[in-house]
């Protein structure tokens, strides 16, 4: 198996004593470890008093190993992103994963970690992504990379117009997130992107058009899984993410009804969406045991 290279991860809370309290969030595209933030804390669903929870970087996401900081790197898979975390996870002694939490590029290595290691994987929480990279969202990704021909400005513009939904642009709902009109919001697109490496955003997009699951990866997959893709997401569909639940024998499909489009999902960006999110962690981790509170004199 090549190797890609160290991954930069965080962690938060301890190992219980039967080393199955940890919750994995891995990064989405353009995110880090830091980007998962606004749910982890007292009293959230992703609290760090009842579990380990470990946040490791993507591949290419320029924190772990990326175009942007190493000569060597090489263009790396979901599973390889997957492997390099189950190194991880053993080093820091996880014997089970309680749940695997994603968004967009998040949920595709979790559903990647449930078919490759089926038996540590408790539980999965897919919001707003799918097991593979469909036709469309192939088409979508094709597009933003031709734009990047014109500069990460491009990019970042062209990308706007997927990641919310007709009724986010026609209602203008970007109102309600600070800005005066619709070209201070794109020009927020375009300067997000501007501040990244063109070469990481390019390592990314190569992963996640790459994910190529099929009925013999999800037939695989034991854990308890929710799917919540957004009923306006416009390139993870919910259509396409019912077909991939229908190939999991412990599946459940809840869609998640908001005008935010894909990044209805954007951890803490909106707070209706994130609180159904939460409601959904805290099912699936309603059971997981508290690790000892520690005493100090």
């Amino acid at each position: 198996m090549p190797q890609h290279g160290s991954i930069a991860y965080e962690v938060f809370g301890r190992l219980n004593a039967a080393a199955d309290n940890c919750v994995l969030v891995p990064s989405y595209y353009g995110g880090t470890s830091r980007s998962y933030l606004p749910l982890i804390g007292p009293g959230r669903a992703l609290d760090p008093e009842r579990f380990f929870i470990v946040l490791p970087n993507m591949l290419g996401n320029g924190v772990s190993n990326s175009p942007s900081n190493s000569r060597e790197f090489q263009q790396a898979s979901l599973a390889d992103n997957v492997h390099a975390q189950h190194a991880l996870l053993n080093n820091l002694g996880v014997r089970r994963i309680a749940l695997a939490y994603g968004w967009s590029m998040g949920a595709m290595q979790g559903f990647a970690w449930a078919s490759l290691y089926p038996d540590m994987v408790r539980a999965l929480l897919a919001v707003c992504g799918t097991a593979k990279c469909w036709p469309l969202n192939y088409v979508f990704l094709e597009g933003v990379k031709a734009a990047m021909g014109a500069g990460k400005k491009a990019f970042g513009r062209a990308y706007a117009g997927w990641a919310y939904s007709a009724a986010f642009y026609r209602e203008e709902l970007w109102r309600g997130m600070g800005f005066a009109n619709l070209e201070d919001f794109l020009r927020f697109w375009e300067n997000d992107h501007e501040a990244q490496d063109a070469r990481d955003l390019l390592a990314m997009l190569h992963t996640w058009q790459t994910a190529k699951a099929g009925p013999e990866d999800l037939t695989k997959i034991t854990a308890r899984v929710i799917a919540m893709p957004c009923d306006t997401d416009m390139y993870f569909c919910p259509e396409e993410a019912a077909a991939e639940v229908a190939m999991i024998q412990n599946a459940e499909l809840r869609v998640l009804t908001s005008p935010y489009g894909h990044c209805a999902g954007a951890p803490g960006r909106f707070t209706a969406e994130t609180a159904r999110v939460e409601t959904a962690m805290r099912e699936l981790l309603a059971d997981i045991r508290m690790p000892p509170r520690q005493h100090h004199l």
